[in-house]
């Protein structure tokens, strides 16, 4: 029986992914035969203990997507990490971007940028539910770095800056602006008292169920963290900036920017769409009425902010891409800026 080979580069992924599949699939086995470790039901029970996973404790039938149904997962899983180690190729590299891609959107990291400051400004959260997403992150992640070792070889990254081209700046500006004026300007109003798009109820349930440090790091975290999409169009981007110690000077490998970025769009663009999708359903079954819609339009149209934000940054990460990959010229390059 002839042994595979794993290529070094892509050997310290192949046993990091293996062991996020294992230990996954171990911990909803030991769910289904009755344990309740880190297991939460805040979003299928009446209970109100997010801090104790809302009677995790009490919940004798395990729904089919946390039991048996994510053990079908694990093994899908296990099926694209065999099929990368045994068969390399193109359609391997797909299948791992796939399930790096399914991973990071069941993930939905746009949540913990939002319940994160929440907790730690004191709001009750359900840690057993944060911990398993920042899991499933890590496991997208881990199979993003799959994919893109046992992808084609290519050549190094450009050496020195690389100025983007002139849309690639504009879509960056896009995406600093969105979550500012449309996420950062409305809370902050209604965290003040103002029902700017909203209904006086639903104000008075902000002011019941948020605490004022809390609304406040609802409010900036977004827009702050925006704000590293600057990175992408600017030079600290691509060269480590003087005040970095050691690293002055030093290339930011192209990963490192383009990576969190692109799970940061996908994220954005997948809840846009997904939110969208819902509102419209409810519309069309009556669930929702249109006045509804006019009473609270700020609401809705934060789920465009989070649509637009998500492409705008995702056009800015692929001129990033473009801009800074050695096989890439700039004369090839449509709205280049030159020093």
């Amino acid at each position: 029986m002839a042994v595979v080979e794993i290529p070094t580069r892509t050997r310290p992924w192949v046993l990091a992914c293996a062991v996020f599949v294992v230990a996954a699939v171990a911990q909803r086995l030991y769910w289904i035969a009755g344990g309740r470790w880190a297991y939460t039901a805040c979003d299928r029970t009446a209970l109100v203990d997010p801090t104790g996973g809302c009677g995790a404790d009490q919940v004798m039938a395990l729904p089919f997507w946390s039991g048996w149904g994510a053990v079908g997962v694990g093994v899908a899983l296990a099926v694209v990490l065999a099929c990368t180690v045994r068969f390399p190729g193109r359609w391997a590299t797909a299948g791992g971007w796939a399930a790096a891609a399914l991973l990071l959107v069941v993930a939905f990291p746009l949540h913990l940028a939002f319940e994160i400051p929440a907790a730690l400004a004191g709001r009750p959260s359900d840690w057993r539910d944060l911990g398993a997403r920042l899991v499933l992150v890590t496991g997208g992640v881990l199979f993003a770095g799959l994919a893109n070792a046992s992808g084609s070889q290519r050549g190094p990254a450009a050496v020195g800056y690389r100025p983007v081209p002139r849309w690639t700046r504009r879509w960056a500006y896009v995406a600093v602006a969105l979550p500012v004026v449309g996420w950062a300007v409305p809370h902050a109003l209604w965290v003040l008292g103002v029902p700017l798009g909203i209904s006086e109820r639903e104000l008075n349930d902000i002011e019941r169920n948020l605490s004022t440090w809390t609304g406040v790091a609802i409010t900036l975290v977004p827009p702050l963290a925006g704000l590293l999409v600057l990175g992408l169009v600017q030079r600290w981007g691509q060269q480590f900036p003087r005040w970095v110690p050691g690293l002055h000077g030093r290339q930011v490998p192209r990963r490192l920017a383009v990576i969190p970025a692109g799970v940061v769009a996908l994220t954005l663009v997948t809840y846009g769409v997904l939110s969208i999708a819902v509102l419209v359903g409810e519309l069309l079954t009556g669930e929702t009425r249109w006045s509804d819609v006019r009473d609270g339009w700020a609401v809705t149209a934060t789920l465009l902010v989070f649509l637009g934000w998500g492409v705008s940054m995702a056009v800015t990460a692929t001129g990033y891409a473009l801009a800074t990959s050695a096989d890439t010229t700039m004369t090839e390059l449509p709205g280049s800026e030159h020093p």
